[in-house]
């Protein structure tokens, strides 16, 4: 397992880390699976066996339930593993039971540390942003709790590119603690996370956490062209993360994912997995799986290694053209780039 530094912390995670969307799997949360405590502690062991050091949560994956679980299933090898949740969804039916305030945040950390059993978290990530508070009070509500010692890191997720530059300009002004991560949604399915959020982790120095890389199971094999959805998977229990909106070029993308799986006698999970990692700025990937066997042949991507050649055949199926204004910068960029830049301009299809 390699290990990579998240952002421009010392602070050192695996490649591959653990998603536990699954852990209780009640509500709306259902078909990503029904995890129980036994159940934890297997996937837990195996992910520590393979080096995994990293664990990612949030406290409205069934309704606290899966902090709960992760909490009772990592026991006294807590030390052992990084935990990861967030904050802001709601937590119950009163006007300040979610949200990005003050009041919220301090008391849903709290919240968080008691399911999980544990006094700190390594990293305490905004789950989305809050257009009606204003940031300053968010940061500094983060800061007290880093200088408190409860949370040791935290990062953003699902922030457009100007929220978070946003963040990281009012964390730089008023000498806040300043994002480490942002937790995106980035795989060969959609990459659209290469207009902006990729180039600002390139320029700002933080890390990028992936979450649903393998687009809710799209790109494992199991779905292909002018096939019903597998019975039994997401899809086919209606989940609609993340969205399709050009069945052509994803299945195009599937067909040179399963050959190159083929040619090097792997898991199409495998190759797609090892196609995000080789992307720019990409600390980690974020799996979560049903079964033990999943999970074993997720982690195992961590042994990939994409050849450049291979990379541009991916590229190439999963190309989307640029919007404005990449595509005029593209064009006249006249040797004036820096290196995010670049992977803008990289993509420029002419």
């Amino acid at each position: 397992m390699e290990y990579r530094h998240l952002g421009n912390t010392g602070l050192q995670v695996s490649t591959v880390s653990l998603g536990t969307m699954g852990f209780a799997g009640t509500g709306w949360a259902s078909p990503v699976g029904h995890i129980d405590v036994d159940g934890a502690r297997r996937q837990i062991a195996l992910a520590q066996d393979a080096g995994i050091n990293l664990i990612d949560t949030a406290d409205v994956y069934s309704d606290g339930a899966s902090e709960e679980i992760l909490g009772q299933a990592l026991g006294t090898k807590r030390d052992q593993m990084l935990i990861a949740t967030k904050v802001r969804g709601g937590m119950g039916s009163g006007p300040n039971d979610g949200g990005l305030s003050r009041h919220h945040i301090v008391r849903a950390a709290e919240d968080s540390l008691r399911r999980l059993g544990t006094d700190h978290i390594d990293l305490y990530q905004l789950h989305g942003w809050d257009g009606s508070t204003p940031l300053e009070e968010t940061l500094s509500a983060l800061d007290d709790l880093v200088r408190s010692g409860k949370v040791r890191y935290v990062g953003a997720s699902n922030f457009s590119g100007w929220h978070l530059m946003k963040a990281l300009w009012a964390s730089d002004k008023h000498g806040t603690e300043r994002f480490a991560s942002q937790q995106i949604y980035y795989s060969l399915q959609s990459r659209d996370a290469e207009n902006e959020l990729v180039p600002i982790t390139i320029d700002q120095g933080v890390g990028i956490l992936v979450w649903s890389p393998l687009a809710g199971g799209l790109l494992t094999g199991k779905y292909r062209r002018g096939q019903d959805a597998p019975e039994g998977s997401r899809r086919f229990e209606g989940w609609t993360e993340p969205p399709i909106y050009d069945e052509d070029r994803l299945y195009r993308t599937i067909d040179v994912l399963v050959d190159i799986a083929s040619e090097r006698d792997v898991s199409a999970t495998q190759v797609g997995l090892a196609w995000t990692l080789a992307k720019p700025g990409v600390t980690s990937v974020i799996v979560g799986a049903r079964t033990d066997e999943q999970l074993t042949d997720s982690m195992g991507a961590a042994d990939v290694a994409l050849t450049d050649a291979e990379i541009a055949r991916l590229d190439e199926a999963s190309a989307t053209p640029l919007p404005y204004p990449y595509w005029h910068q593209a064009n006249t960029a006249d040797g004036r780039s820096n290196a995010a830049d670049l992977s803008l301009i990289g993509r420029h299809i002419h």
